[in-house]
């Protein structure tokens, strides 16, 4: 499976401040692997730092619905991104079925402007996504069950929890279609506030890691006091369990 991946988000602001240093720090820790937001907007900064640092990009976050998919699947090819996930669709298109399925079709159609260049397309969930509940069901996984075979789904194990999910069931419902686990703990609030690193708050991730050993594991915090630090904490947690 090779190694963990770290979303840059985590580091934004030093990335906005000098993107070649944030990826040299981050091979420091260890990381081969990191996983780029805004791939258009960040194209320059990361066909030069990617390749000075021995780092490569598997998938990537880039916004895709009501976008300019085209531009965003040929910076993805050209840095070699095989899976481009969109971060975020607002939680108020989540409470119908009919907006779900809106949301499925552009993404459908996204992943076959993708197949063009060669890409795959992914979604990325919140808490909302899990706790709006269509007949009994997460609308997330009703929202995968109208997906396209090759769309993947990038499962957040901190927002599944903090939608009141059993984040490690999820996976096994999900199964083959989870590509990727974004590695993140804390205390589960819904405004980001308390995140720690891996292994040391509420997230369950032994369990969250067994129920998909196939899916890349990708470090995330969406804020910390010292997120370098709390990084490669989540790195050695990941190399102590085998991870």
């Amino acid at each position: 499976m090779g190694g963990p991946s770290v979303q840059l988000y985590s580091v934004r602001d030093a990335f906005a401040a000098d993107p070649d240093e944030t990826l040299r720090r981050l091979a420091a820790i260890g990381f081969e692997r990191v996983e780029p937001y805004g791939v258009v907007e960040n194209v320059e900064a990361l066909r030069a730092g990617l390749a000075a640092h021995g780092l490569n990009a598997p998938t990537a976050h880039a916004a895709l619905v009501g976008k300019d998919q085209e531009a965003v699947f040929r910076a993805a090819r050209e840095l070699g991104i095989g899976v481009v996930i969109e971060p975020l669709v607002p939680a108020e298109r989540w409470g119908s079925l009919a907006d779900i399925s809106d949301t499925a079709a552009a993404l459908n159609a996204a992943a076959e402007v993708a197949a063009r260049h060669g890409v795959r397309v992914g979604y990325h969930n919140h808490w909302w996504e899990l706790e709006s509940r269509i007949s009994g069901r997460s609308a997330l996984e009703v929202f995968a069950d109208l997906l396209a075979p090759e769309i993947v789904v990038e499962v957040d194990a901190y927002w599944a929890a903090a939608g009141g999910e059993d984040a490690p069931a999820l996976l096994r419902r999900l199964g083959e279609r989870v590509c990727a686990i974004h590695v993140k703990d804390g205390s589960l609030a819904v405004d980001a506030t308390g995140q720690v690193p891996a292994g040391q708050g509420r997230v369950p991730l032994r369990e969250v890691l067994a129920a998909a050993p196939g899916a890349l594991r990708v470090v995330e915090f969406d804020q910390h006091e010292d997120v370098f630090g709390g990084i490669a904490e989540s790195f050695a947690y990941l190399a102590e369990v085998g991870e």
